[in-house]
């Protein structure tokens, strides 16, 4: 797994936006019994936060320890530094899978065939992302041009998966069936400027060419952003796979 996030470690944990608790309790609820979770590629915790509402007990997991020891101290979640595929759980052992926003970096069929070892029968894996967010028809013009023109070149491969809304990925069991959610957050300008600034792409062109990415855009963000103090409403909305686990015969 490629490392695009270290690096921005402490934007990551500051400005990436958490999910929605409508999510976790839906997929709670889809547990036999919402014991313990997985939750791989945790990045700063913003899953595994969520997840310890509904819980009794969050593994989380990340390859980057830069990422993990930013992530809020919580007394329901325990994190460790491990690689998807490779974990310290012990097989059976998992109600509930999440990958948020990270299953496009990782190996995926390593992953799945973990998922399958660690979770217990009848156990969910699910995975998702979000798309580019929307604020106003001004900033979406300038944001959504940055991404998809400006830094055209410096997507990595696997960010195809998330403009599909992971369409193309073969889950390992049935699948099963998950309410439309969202995310939304309060932002100011200097919010969405630090989170366009965690972008994998900005991160890889700012090492290609040695220049900020941002320099550019701040200025176009500015003009369209209207009153500078303003705080606006963004929206993510998410595309989310569920699968869940053969139970054994009765």
């Amino acid at each position: 797994m490629e490392d695009h996030f270290s690096s921005r470690a402490e934007g990551y944990a500051a400005f990436r936006p958490h999910y929605p608790d409508a999510l976790f309790r839906f997929l709670a609820g889809c547990c036999t019994e919402p014991a313990v979770a997985w939750d791989c590629a945790t990045g700063s915790g913003q899953a595994a936060l969520g997840l310890a509402a509904h819980f009794q007990r969050v593994v989380a997991t990340d390859a980057s320890a830069a990422q993990v020891v930013r992530a809020p101290a919580h007394p329901r979640v325990t994190y460790a530094v491990a690689a998807a595929e490779a974990t310290p759980l012990a097989a059976a052992s998992v109600d509930l899978v999440t990958v948020a926003q990270a299953l496009h970096w990782l190996d995926r069929p390593a992953f799945f065939r973990e998922a399958i070892r660690v979770l217990r029968p009848g156990g969910i894996v699910a995975v998702w992302c979000y798309h580019l967010l929307e604020i106003t028809p001004e900033v979406d013009r300038v944001v959504h041009g940055f991404a998809t023109d400006t830094l055209a070149e410096d997507w990595p491969e696997g960010r195809r998966l998330v403009d599909e809304g992971y369409a193309s990925v073969r889950m390992p069991a049935p699948e099963i069936s998950v309410p439309a959610v969202a995310m939304e957050r309060d932002l100011t300008l200097a919010a969405l400027v630090g989170y366009v600034r965690t972008w994998s792409a900005v991160v890889r062109r700012e090492a290609r060419t040695g220049r900020d990415p941002l320099a550019e855009l701040v200025p176009a963000l500015e003009r369209a952003w209207g009153e500078r103090g303003a705080v606006r409403r963004a929206r993510w909305d998410l595309s989310v796979r569920a699968a869940r686990l053969p139970e054994p015969p009765a």
